[in-house]
């Protein structure tokens, strides 16, 4: 039997809740006591609204593949439309997780696993590990995509939303960040393959970091949250007006179609993203 309760990580005043009953994310960042992400507290119906809070994995693709249609070889597959006329951040975020490692102190601070074994409508037999690694001064979560049997194009990452002020009255969040190009967003919200100039936001767009995305948000002089990942590409999403989103992933949106990566039984993806803090 799965145990679906919330795993609680701490470090110093640094705090973390996992949530292996949804979708296996990150329903918390504290530290000192702010909130760093936007909660199932902050949506009107968490389980009708399973993208819009915490930060959550996205497994085995990530972002919106173009009608829900990918190839393998000379198999097409179909999958769920659930974002209109597309499907989106891949099926492990529906899925339930379960504890494979219970929070165990390590020398710097305390890490825990989850793991979900990817299933129907997911074609393919998998398995997505996150670890989570917390220190008083940074949280280092990898994503490990495995194949079990058949070869299977794949792709992950992390969609967080952070909050634009840490509390009513505060500075708003400010977004810094260098990428080597923007990929021009079609009107379907995919990548239309040509590259462009960064533009000014706001933006629901995807960025190119051949050596690895970093990017830094700040709340004035009150807090500083450097995001770095060793995945190439990474999404922003700041339409919204209390949250934005900085999403490092292996492969562009609807990757699977244009930039595959084929995980085998002995070739997994590995991905890792660090957020390290420095407050004021």
């Amino acid at each position: 039997m799965l145990d679906l309760a919330p795993v609680l990580l701490s470090a110093g005043d640094a705090a973390v809740t996992l949530l292996p009953g949804a979708g296996g994310r990150l329903g918390s960042l504290c530290l000192g006591g702010t909130e760093l992400l936007r909660t199932s507290q902050d949506v009107a119906d968490p389980n009708g609204d399973v993208f819009g809070y915490g930060s959550f994995p996205m497994a085995p693709w990530a972002g919106r593949l173009e009608r829900g249609r990918f190839n393998n070889g000379p198999v097409r597959h179909q999958l769920p439309l659930d974002l209109v006329p597309h499907a989106a951040h891949g099926t492990a975020l529906r899925g339930r997780w379960r504890v494979a490692t219970a929070p165990a102190a390590t020398d710097e601070g305390v890490s825990a696993a989850l793991v979900h074994e990817l299933a129907e409508p997911w074609p393919y037999p998998g398995r997505v590990t996150q670890l989570f690694e917390l220190t008083p001064e940074q949280l280092r979560i990898t994503i490990s995509v495995e194949a079990l049997r058949d070869s299977f194009p794949a792709q992950a990452g992390w969609h967080p939303w952070f909050r634009k002020r840490l509390r009513a009255d505060g500075p708003q969040a400010a977004l810094d960040f260098a990428p080597a190009w923007q990929e021009e967003r079609g009107a379907d919200y995919l990548p239309t393959g040509r590259r462009i100039d960064p533009a000014p936001g706001p933006w629901d767009d995807c960025f190119a970091f051949p050596d690895g995305v970093e990017a830094t948000l700040t709340w004035g002089d009150e807090l500083a949250l450097r995001i770095t990942s060793d995945c190439p590409w990474a999404v922003v999403f700041d339409h919204q007006a209390d949250a934005l989103c900085v999403e490092p992933q292996s492969g562009p949106p609807n990757g699977l179609n244009t930039a595959p990566h084929l995980v085998t039984p002995i070739e997994p993806l590995e991905v890792t993203t660090t957020w390290s803090w420095r407050r004021g």
